[in-house]
């Protein structure tokens, strides 16, 4: 049986390898494959988000499958990530520039260059999601996609809107404009940031 799950995960971290040219043994066991093929073969997590993570990027995913197919597939998906780059970027929301740290008490601080925002926090392993309540007044569910180097912190479209005006001190009406409809026409998907572990 344990032979039967390597074998899965060697496979898997394979496919998951993130470009297709050639590499070597050492690079497709690395760390951060191995974690990618284990969570996507038993669906957990089995990282921690405890820490500081510093935005990379933005993150898109899918609510379903059949959602990814309708939308044209990685294309869309491709598209609709360069666009949001390009709107977080308006609003201050730029690579090194964002961060969040999660504290073991439970506590954390987003900051976008000088503004800092402090919060709590509740992670349930189990569903690979968490509750963020920022300044102990606005609640906000993400979804969690870690491992030990990278998290995806997603959120329904309205909540990001919600979470950007919240956190960033340059935001203006014509830009959530913009990342509203840009969240509208890519309807049954969660938006979010892309977070490297310091």
């Amino acid at each position: 049986m344990k032979r039967f799950v390597f074998w899965q995960i060697l496979i898997a971290a394979l496919l998951m390898a993130p470009d297709s040219q050639a590499q070597s043994l050492k690079d497709l066991l690395n760390k951060e494959n191995i974690e990618k093929a284990v969570n996507a073969i038993t669906g957990k997590s089995t990282a921690s988000m405890e820490g500081t993570w510093t935005y990379a990027g933005s993150a898109i995913e899918f609510e379903s499958d059949n959602l990814l197919q309708k939308a044209g597939g990685a294309v869309a998906a491709n598209a609709a990530e360069n666009k949001l780059n390009e709107q977080l970027a308006r609003v201050g929301i730029k690579e090194g520039q964002m961060s969040f740290t999660f504290n073991t008490d439970s506590t954390f601080t987003a900051k976008v260059g000088a503004k800092s925002i402090k919060g709590t926090y509740s992670y349930d392993a189990s569903t690979q999601n968490a509750s963020l309540k920022f300044m102990k007044l606005i609640p906000l569910n993400a979804k969690i996609n870690c491992t030990s180097a990278n998290m995806d912190l997603l959120f329904n479209s309205d909540k990001l809107l919600k979470l950007i005006t919240l956190i960033s001190s340059k935001s203006n009406n014509s830009t959530l404009k913009t990342i509203g409809s840009l969240a509208n026409s890519y309807d049954g998907m969660m938006l979010g940031f892309t977070l490297k572990k310091e």
